[in-house]
């Protein structure tokens, strides 16, 4: 990701790391939750360029605030959400209570957490130009205001995105 040199920054091949970049976000789903059900952990994420609601549904269940195309799913409960339908973990919980699998966590959510597999679903505020080949950054496709407000956002977004695992990387590259 053209992120300043550190002692693990070459990619060196190894049989226990799998990296894939699928197509459509129902693909990457799709096989994150194939892992989860063969016994993975296994959680799906994305950057944090969609509105996380403050509310529930009327019927208890999370607002679909990842948006991509037809896909629509919701981030995972915020901390103090209170309503939530039976099955929906609270946010200290998303990540292992077998409810999670069907939410979206942040990229920040998950920071801490061990998966074997994890899907990563990059937005519009981070772009790959092919024709420069380099990385650039859309404070305005943001939700992080800490973030999208900082003179040095392109260093910051990377590094928000620079996800490493023991087992495996799923990610579709949305823009």
């Amino acid at each position: 990701m053209q992120i300043r040199r550190t002692a693990n920054t070459l990619w060196s091949k190894d049989d226990n790391f799998e990296f894939k970049i699928f197509s459509s976000p129902e693909e990457l789903e799709l096989a994150i939750k194939e892992k989860n059900e063969l016994g993975f952990s296994a959680r799906l994420t994305a950057g944090f360029c969609w509105k996380w609601s403050n509310e529930i549904n009327s019927d208890g269940s999370l607002v679909n605030d990842v948006v991509v195309g037809y896909f629509e799913r919701p981030w995972n409960a915020r901390e103090g959400l209170t309503g939530m339908k039976k099955g929906i973990p609270k946010s200290q919980f998303w990540a292992y209570d077998e409810g999670g699998i069907d939410q979206i966590g942040c990229i920040y959510t998950a920071q801490g957490f061990e998966f074997d597999h994890v899907g990563v679903i990059f937005g519009n505020d981070l772009r790959f130009n092919l024709n420069n080949s380099i990385w650039e950054g859309y404070p305005e496709e943001s939700y992080d205001t800490q973030v999208k407000s900082s003179d040095n956002f392109l260093q910051l977004v990377k590094n928000t995105y620079r996800v490493q695992r023991d087992e495996g990387l799923l990610c579709l590259l949305h823009g």
